[in-house]
């Protein structure tokens, strides 16, 4: 009927970050991914891995639907090629699992590298037997509708950064960050910086160079009191 909701809206084609720009970051921890942007587009700390060894770095194909529906989240299986990642947006939904271990298998199937969602998934000794490395705020039993409406591949709002299609997401038992693909190598830049600037911070700290991280003096003038 005229004025029924779209069902689906699917933007194609999606450009990606190119692979010298994943593998630039493909060893960095998230920290040091973190550092590198000041901090910024780290994903909220209620979003964990199903296991605290997965770790992934790949490109965002997203995806974003309502309260207890998933039709975006299953039609992203279309849309994805091998070194994505599955970016599915609930709008922090605790009603029910976006996704279980068939969505997963299949993702790992088709080349996906990881998936990230604010919501909850299910069959969680299942996704880690079958699927990716699968970060996500917890695990619920019952499953969501297919329905719509939802979107595909447009920028979403995950974890309190926003996520465009072809960005690069950055994952390991720290967390989830993204580095914005339009920024990719200022980033990788910084990225090099942080990773020289760590390493001499560590042979120093190995060496007893080093054993505080704060410069007393500097605080003297504002008052330092031991009691």
């Amino acid at each position: 009927m005229i004025g029924d909701p779209l069902a689906l809206r699917i933007h194609t084609p999606v450009g990606r970050a190119a692979p010298e720009q994943v593998a630039a970051v493909a060893d960095a921890p998230t920290s040091f991914v973190a550092d590198a942007q000041q901090g910024w587009n780290c994903m909220d700390a209620a979003i964990r891995p199903l296991d605290p060894d997965m770790r992934f770095v790949g490109v965002a194909v997203t995806a974003s639907g309502g309260p207890r529906d998933n039709l975006a989240a299953m039609a992203a299986l279309d849309y994805v090629a091998p070194g994505d990642v599955l970016v599915l947006a609930t709008g922090r939904d605790r009603s029910g699992a976006v996704i279980g271990d068939h969505y997963a298998a299949i993702a790992k199937q088709k080349g996906v590298v990881g998936i990230v969602t604010d919501g909850l998934v299910r069959d969680a000794a299942g996704i880690r037997a079958k699927g990716p490395p699968t970060f996500s705020c917890g695990v619920r039993p019952n499953g969501m509708y297919r329905n719509g409406p939802g979107e595909l591949n447009g920028p979403v709002s995950i974890g309190d950064v926003i996520v465009q299609p072809g960005d690069i997401v950055v994952a390991d038992e720290d967390g989830v960050v993204v580095v914005p693909r339009a920024l990719a190598d200022r980033v990788i830049a910084a990225l090099a910086e942080v990773q020289a600037k760590e390493e001499t911070l560590d042979g120093r700290i190995a060496r007893g160079e080093i054993t505080t991280l704060w410069d007393r003096a500097r605080y003297l003038d504002r008052g330092v009191e031991e009691l």
